[in-house]
């Protein structure tokens, strides 16, 4: 936990209320019309006998029950990585098109803290690319759209509300290999706050596989995002002098880096659910996806300290209790 020295919410919580709406509402509105979404209703659960729930990291447990009159077991979702790409081939989008989404989500492993807690929010969105478009210059192209749409939010928000954030809408873009080569002697985390301090929006791009080290930037599961062309947007965050993740996204798995990212992961078996099978055989189309955080979005913009000042979860009393102490009000 982080307690800013001498910190004091710059709105009342009505006003953070008005706010998180205007938040939302702007930069959803601008985030479909940059990218060309439309915006379409999603699960909060599904079997797992699918295989469609996102394994994050692979080491989370998911949230998971019987069905009374269904059968089987079902999961809520830890993300809609999967689901969103089975749904562009349902709904029949083509390429240049794609969906946003509403996503909530239970992850009951993550570490409670000033910008995670047990409640995961978040626009799931994803869009049908083109072969051609599988390329970094691509995946860079929608990075700087989606941070724009964050920019313009924020200049909106600054004109309505007594908040001053400030941030740039040009975006750094740099590997994790290249971040290592620079700082061999930092951890991940520690790399990430230097990067963006520095450069105030960076995109930190290929993270999955191992670096010359031998270690692993971040986890990132093998089938969704290809680990040549992901990556994540942060934001330098003065509230909490730390850089603030607010979006994981990339150019999804062909058929070639799904099984070579499951090869390396040692879960080939994963090749006979439906929907890697789909995959496989080319009937899913190519695609481009990711999730930006709401609340995490809501808190950077609104100069929160703590997540839970723009989200209601859980948190224990002696969170809630230290919080209050240091003037960090939960919701």
């Amino acid at each position: 936990m982080i307690y800013p020295d001498g910190y004091k919410s710059k709105l009342t919580q009505r006003e953070t209320q008005y706010a998180i709406k205007t938040v939302k509402d702007t930069f959803q509105k601008a985030l479909a019309k940059a990218l060309n979404l439309d915006r379409v209703t999603a699960p909060l659960m599904v079997t797992k006998a699918s295989g469609i729930n996102d394994d994050l990291n692979g080491v989370e447990r998911k949230v998971h029950f019987t069905m009374k009159n269904i059968g089987g077991e079902a999961e809520v979702v830890q993300s809609l990585a999967k689901w969103k790409r089975l749904a562009l081939y349902r709904y029949g989008y083509k390429a240049d098109e794609g969906i946003y989404t509403d996503m909530n989500a239970i992850r009951r492993d993550d570490d409670v803290d000033n910008t995670h807690s047990l409640f995961v929010d978040q626009w799931d969105w994803c869009r049908v690319i083109s072969k051609e478009e599988r390329n970094i210059e691509f995946l860079k192209s929608i990075v700087e759209k989606i941070v724009k749409a964050v920019w313009e939010t924020n200049e909106t928000v600054k004109e309505k509300y007594a908040v001053s954030f400030d941030m740039t809408p040009d975006v750094f873009f740099i590997t994790t290999q290249e971040l290592e080569d620079m700082y061999p002697e930092l951890t991940a985390k520690e790399r990430e706050d230097k990067i963006t301090r520095e450069k105030g929006t960076v995109f930190i791009m290929q993270i999955g596989g191992k670096l010359k080290n031998g270690k692993k930037h971040d986890g990132r599961a093998p089938d969704y995002d290809d680990w040549a062309l992901n990556g994540d947007i942060l934001i330098w965050d003065a509230v909490l002098d730390s850089a603030l993740e607010i979006s994981s996204m990339g150019i999804r798995v062909n058929a070639e880096s799904l099984r070579s990212q499951l090869e390396e992961e040692g879960c080939t078996e994963r090749e006979a659910f439906p929907f890697h099978s789909m995959i496989l055989d080319g009937t899913l189309p190519l695609t481009i996806g990711g999730g930006i955080g709401q609340s995490r979005l809501c808190m950077l913009l609104l100069e929160k300290a703590h997540i839970g000042e723009v989200q209601c979860a859980i948190w224990s009393d002696e969170m809630r209790e230290e919080c209050k102490k240091h003037g960090i009000v939960l919701l």
